[in-house]
């Protein structure tokens, strides 16, 4: 009894050890990941006026082709802290995005130790498709913006004047592009999923009914804008990521069974 009772306590030891450690090793990935941002913050700010009438192009050049919209482009300050709140969420959204990948990469190395080392071999291969596929999504987010805003100002109802206050535009425009990116690395979690054995193709395959239903669900309730032009421009590209995912499954089993076969 005392044998097991002191074993028990080194065990609870070094579990509070490793716990420590692992703490320590997330605080000082998150420092990193916010020095990123705060320097993508300072960037941003340095550019906001090319920023901002980049974000606002779709809304001008709306209303200068629907000059029935009853609108001109132009974007309001309803009260004096409007203007100063727009430019410190524009930083911070901006300097988000442009701190992704380190984010990522950070994300990766606090998720490394726990995985084998055939499988920490693909962290750049996540890392660069996860910007990539974030930035296809916010690009897809930013082209139908000027197709989403059409449609619900022609929802609006007519002879109404269009009066966007600056901080609600700013808002929607990140929010389309935060819910785009982050639909878009939907595959990348399943190809992770598929790499740990948590998930095979073949399952993915057998419920790919169930899937497309909720990528519908989860694209009409991410998107900030709830029209159904950003819903399907949402959607439709995640069922072919999705797609593409179940593809990457089959050829990282197929890579496996060819390694156990040349093992044996």
């Amino acid at each position: 009894m005392a044998r097991r009772s002191k074993r028990a306590r080194v065990r609870r030891q070094n579990d509070e050890a490793t716990l420590t450690e692992h703490l320590s090793e997330l605080r000082f990935r998150i420092i990193r990941s916010l020095l990123a941002i705060g320097i993508g913050m300072l960037v941003v700010l340095l550019q906001y006026e090319r920023l901002l009438r980049f974000l606002t192009t779709p809304y001008r050049d709306l209303c200068a082709e629907r000059p029935d919209f009853n609108c001109d482009g132009t974007l309001y300050g309803l009260g004096p802290l409007d203007g100063l709140a727009a430019r410190m969420r524009i930083s911070i959204y901006g300097g988000l995005i442009l701190a992704l990948p380190v984010i990522m990469w950070q994300i990766w190395r606090f998720v490394a130790p726990a995985l084998h080392r055939k499988e920490k071999k693909y962290a750049v291969g996540f890392v660069v498709s996860s910007v990539l596929l974030f930035a296809l999504g916010g690009y897809i987010a930013y082209w139908t913006l000027d197709k989403a805003l059409e449609f619900l100002i022609s929802w609006s109802g007519a002879n109404v004047e269009q009066t966007y206050q600056i901080t609600k535009y700013v808002n929607l425009v990140f929010a389309m592009v935060l819910a785009f990116g982050i639909g878009f690395l939907f595959p990348v979690l399943l190809v992770f999923l598929q790499l740990v054995d948590v998930l095979s193709p073949r399952t993915l395959v057998s419920q790919w009914r169930w899937a497309i239903m909720l990528i519908f669900l989860v694209a009409a309730v991410i998107t900030p804008s709830g029209d159904p032009i950003s819903l399907f421009a949402l959607s439709l590209p995640m069922c072919i990521l999705y797609a593409l995912s179940v593809g990457i499954g089959f050829l990282i089993a197929w890579r496996r069974q060819r390694r156990s076969r040349a093992a044996t």
